[in-house]
């Protein structure tokens, strides 16, 4: 089972262009925190290189005095007025101590734990076991904010850089898509146009053609011409709705779907009986929704005209219609799994066996969409389809 919520369907336009925003805004992230990490590095060895220059400084006079008290003497271990101090052992042991942080790393000759700054010297064998001279002082971080102010302006100036680019980048990008998807509307226009005079006369002279006397086998011509007729008629007023819809009027009225259901069951009953399909109903009496006759039209005619499309030779189409909800379905050739989630896209066909254009299905999500109904497809492949409508009670009367 799959339920669509048809305010999330994409176009192919926009998961493109979704696509391509999304790997655009990770490597333009990505970037931004490599140019971001390389210029903390160096502003933390810039900080490390002045605290090394004074500390080397002062370790030139402090250390003679060290070595004359503390190693020849045996005197207390001396302090420092400006830094820190601490001795180490080979085993990296402490053994006298001024320091408040004692997270050092002895591999480097500079570095900077949990806030404070540490120097780090290797001094010659004496007789107290001492191997290294620690200084430390303590970090102000100036160094730190400084950097994290020029990070945040020049990011953002170059975020904004990066994302014009983008905007720029993504209009070349979907300008081949556009084209083609302008070309394809524009050659539906132009063959709704052509098509309305001869469709709207077939449709005309069919409806006037007496029956009663006709021969069984001229009978069941003309059927053949009516459903054919219908058929042309409903891809027709498909493809106008698909092209003309945004300039088409809206006018909602209150609408007995029970009784429209039931008429455009009437439509399509040559065209059922053609396959000899076995009808089941559940229609509630007086079922009432507030929506665009025009559009209802739309979207109940292809969900029956999938239902009977799709079906097999003697199968069955089921309709289920209760208070805000409505199902059709079928016992016909079913849907892929992995393509049920794109059936509503337009120009998609879940089954290239039989014709079509790929457009009925998106008619109902954009109807669907536009009323804030729900749509859930279940589908097995070789089994059937069942597609079920839910909306809410503000389109009930």
């Amino acid at each position: 089972m799959s339920v669509l919520n048809v305010t999330a369907i994409n176009t192919p336009e926009y998961k493109s262009l979704r696509a391509f925003l999304l790997l655009y805004m990770t490597m333009s992230l990505f970037i931004l925190a490599l140019l971001a990490a390389i210029y903390y590095s160096n502003e933390k060895e810039v900080m490390l290189s002045e605290h090394r220059l004074s500390m080397q400084l002062i370790h030139e006079d402090y250390y003679p005095l060290l070595k004359y008290t503390y190693f020849i003497n045996n005197d207390p271990f001396p302090k420092d007025i400006a830094y820190d101090t601490a001795v180490f052992d080979a085993n990296k042991k402490r053994l006298d101590s001024y320091i408040k942080n004692e997270d050092i790393d002895f591999q480097k000759v500079m570095s900077l734990s949990k806030g404070y700054v540490h120097f780090v010297i290797q001094i010659e064998k004496n007789a107290k076991g001492v191997k290294y001279l620690v200084y430390e002082t303590r970090d102000n971080e100036l160094w730190w904010k400084n950097a994290l102010k020029e990070t945040l302006i020049y990011g953002v100036l170059l975020l904004i850089t990066l994302i014009s680019i983008g905007l720029y980048l993504m209009k070349l990008f979907l300008r081949p898509m556009k084209e083609s998807i302008e070309l394809l509307d524009n050659f539906i226009k132009d063959t709704t146009h052509e098509l309305n005079t001869p469709v709207a006369a077939i449709v005309a002279n069919i409806e006037t053609i007496k029956t009663d006397n006709l021969e069984p086998k001229e009978l069941k011509k003309i059927k053949r011409i009516d459903i054919a007729a219908r058929t042309i008629s409903n891809i027709y007023n498909d493809l106008t709705y698909l092209v003309l819809h945004h300039d088409i009027a809206i006018n909602n009225e209150e609408v007995n779907l029970s009784r429209f259901i039931e008429e455009r069951l009437e439509y399509f009953k040559m065209a059922m009986e053609q396959k000899t399909l076995h009808l089941e109903k559940n229609i509630s009496a007086d079922i009432m929704i507030v929506i665009d006759k025009g559009k209802l039209n739309r979207l109940v005619d292809n969900l029956l005209s999938n239902a009977v499309k799709y079906n097999k030779i003697g199968g069955t189409i089921s309709i289920e219609l209760k208070e805000n909800y409505l199902s059709i379905s079928d016992t016909g050739i079913g849907i892929a799994q992995e393509k049920i989630g794109s059936v509503f896209e337009r120009y998609k066909r879940a089954n290239e066996e039989v014709g079509g254009f790929g457009i009925g299905l998106n008619i109902v999500a954009m109807i669907a969409k536009e009323y804030e109904m729900d749509i859930t497809v279940e589908s097995k492949l070789n089994s059937g389809t069942q597609i079920e409508l839910s909306w809410k009670k503000n389109l009930n009367r």
